[in-house]
């Protein structure tokens, strides 16, 4: 799908982002300082350990469980392979820097319901995990990017999937079972397919995450069923608790049948029912499978591919 300029300028409406590189740039600035092999001041250790991004990295690992102390933290950005990094690292941060997020938050408003908002700040974070996520999205909608070698275009699909996922929550219904709230797990699929631009566009542009992809997409029936096996077992209380949180969260792996599956039955739907029919879809768990069945069997006298369905007993349960 392509983003026309009229499209842009209505977003903005709705869109209020703000990139705060506090944190990678203080840690730059150290860098710098051992780079010229001169002392780093307890002024520059503040300015990194008061930066917003790094009190609420902080906050966000708490909330976790994980351990994050300041002079572990220390030891990292004191450590021989970071400044090794250095310069490629400061490169990133100038790149990401000029990066469209006006552009990347209408590509994830095209696949949301148009009372959706996205108020975020995106902060590039030099860390010792290399994950990116989201934060507080209820409350003070943060994303995370691991600053690593990743250029501008992928830098704004990955914000761009992330933007999403916020939007989503400020316009989709909260659900109230365990069945609905892991199918509302597809909408990782449904973030892949926006951060890309549209049903025909490629879902990775990292070279090895297409190599993922194209694996797990030649397993698409095999997950599919394991899938519905999880959410029927779900449905019937077969399993609860713990036990099918486990099972669940398996099925995000790197690009797992929550991503592949869901991308697919977003394809499905939108090039068989339209793009409209998609979002009303993906917004509701309830209808989502019925949806997708219903489209899979148009997709198959349009294209001759057979695809898999979701059991009618699990369908009539969530709906």
């Amino acid at each position: 799908m392509i983003i026309a300029a009229a499209v842009l300028a209505a977003t903005l409406q709705r869109v209020q982002v703000h990139f705060v590189p506090d944190e990678a740039e203080a840690v730059l600035a150290i860098l710098d300082t051992r780079a010229a092999h001169h002392d780093v001041t307890e002024t520059q250790w503040k300015r990194l350990f008061t930066s917003e991004g790094y009190v609420r990295l902080k906050k966000r690992e708490s909330s976790m469980k994980r351990p994050f102390e300041d002079a572990e933290f220390r030891d990292f950005v004191l450590s021989d392979a970071l400044l090794a990094k250095r310069d490629m690292l400061a490169r990133t941060v100038r790149d990401w820097t000029a990066a469209d997020l006006s552009h990347a938050a209408a590509r994830a408003l095209a696949y949301l319901p148009p009372n959706a908002t996205i108020h975020a700040k995106v902060y590039p974070v030099i860390k010792p995990k290399s994950n990116s996520f989201v934060f507080e999205v209820s409350t003070d909608p943060a994303i995370f990017m691991n600053v690593d070698e990743k250029p501008r275009e992928e830098f704004e699909r990955t914000v761009a999937h992330e933007m999403h996922h916020i939007g989503f929550g400020t316009a989709c219904a909260t659900t109230e079972t365990p069945v609905l709230n892991w199918i509302g797990a597809f909408g990782e699929g449904f973030a892949v397919l926006a951060a890309a631009g549209g049903p025909d566009a490629p879902p990775e542009w990292d070279p090895k995450l297409q190599k993922v992809w194209r694996d797990e997409m030649a397993k698409f029936d095999t997950n599919f069923a394991a899938v519905a096996v999880f959410l029927t077992d779900l449905a019937d209380g077969r399993v609860s608790g713990d036990a099918a949180r486990d099972r669940g969260m398996e099925f995000f792996a790197i690009l797992g049948p929550w991503y592949t599956v869901g991308w697919k039955m977003g394809v499905v739907i939108e090039k068989t029912l339209g793009h409209e029919a998609l979002i009303n879809a993906s917004c509701d768990p309830r209808q989502l499978l019925a949806t997708y069945n219903r489209a899979a069997k148009l997709w198959q006298k349009k294209t001759g591919e057979t695809l898999p369905l979701w059991p009618a007993h699990l369908v009539d349960t969530v709906r």
